[in-house]
């Protein structure tokens, strides 16, 4: 972090886990697709839950091509499908795989939301500064989020990984999001829950200051860049944006 007598002008925010419960949406969605899966194929709850460990494990593994042929919704029904085979021993119907992905998909969005709290801290914030959101994924995945939570009007632009050749923490997609808004790395802050893309992207791209949402208060692992505020909640950062001025 370094200063320079720069004024802050804006600000970027990770959205996943950051501004959003993504994870604890996401569990809620599994342990509902857990039940499905309990009931229509007669498992037990290890099995079940097996089954769902491997479609996350799928997921986390995930590298999706827009240009394969394959929507990432016929990607994930296949996920959920072939968990079903490895797991149980048998090919399952299409149906089950196709209610397992759109239960869990439809679940997860329907739970996830922008508190009120976060919701009037971005309008507060909008007052003052230029906020863009900058989030990693795939296309679909994420644009649908962003519906779900009704976020549009609070960014001044919203910059999705998957519509660009490269993702945080690469430097080209921090560029894009400076031109976008008008300004320079030393004018921004940036702000998520990712050490790995949010905090070492913000650091390469030289922006003012790097803020770790450390929801869970877990350390800071070895060899990991080191964010320059940390702090369990975004609600934390105007006590940091006062510092900075």
């Amino acid at each position: 972090m370094d200063s320079d007598g720069k004024h802050i002008r804006a600000i970027l925010f990770d959205l996943d886990n950051t501004l959003i419960e993504t994870a604890r949406a996401g569990g809620v969605a599994i342990q509902k697709t857990c039940g499905l899966l309990k009931t229509e194929l007669g498992l037990d709850d290890d099995t079940a839950r097996s089954i769902c460990d491997r479609f996350l494990q799928k997921l986390l593994q995930e590298s999706f091509d827009p240009t394969g042929g394959r929507t990432i919704d016929e990607v994930r029904m296949g996920h959920w499908g072939e968990s079903i085979q490895e797991t149980v021993g048998h090919c399952p119907t299409l149906s089950l795989a196709t209610d397992c992905y759109y239960l869990w998909k439809n679940s997860r969005l329907e739970i996830l939301s922008l508190s009120p709290e976060i919701r009037n801290l971005l309008k507060q914030l909008q007052t003052e500064y230029k906020l863009l959101l900058l989030t990693n994924g795939e296309t679909q995945t994420q644009r649908e989020k962003v519906a779900a939570v009704g976020c549009e009007e609070l960014f001044d632009a919203i910059v999705v990984g998957g519509e660009h050749a490269q993702q945080k923490p690469f430097l080209s997609i921090f560029r894009h999001c400076f031109t976008l808004l008008g300004v320079e790395a030393q004018d921004c802050v940036m702000v998520g829950d990712s050490l790995d893309t949010d905090i070492q992207g913000g650091f390469d791209a030289g922006v003012r200051a790097t803020v770790w949402i450390n929801s869970t208060g877990r350390s800071l692992p070895d060899g990991s860049v080191e964010p320059d505020y940390t702090v369990p909640t975004v609600l934390d950062l105007p006590g940091i944006l006062v510092e900075l001025k």
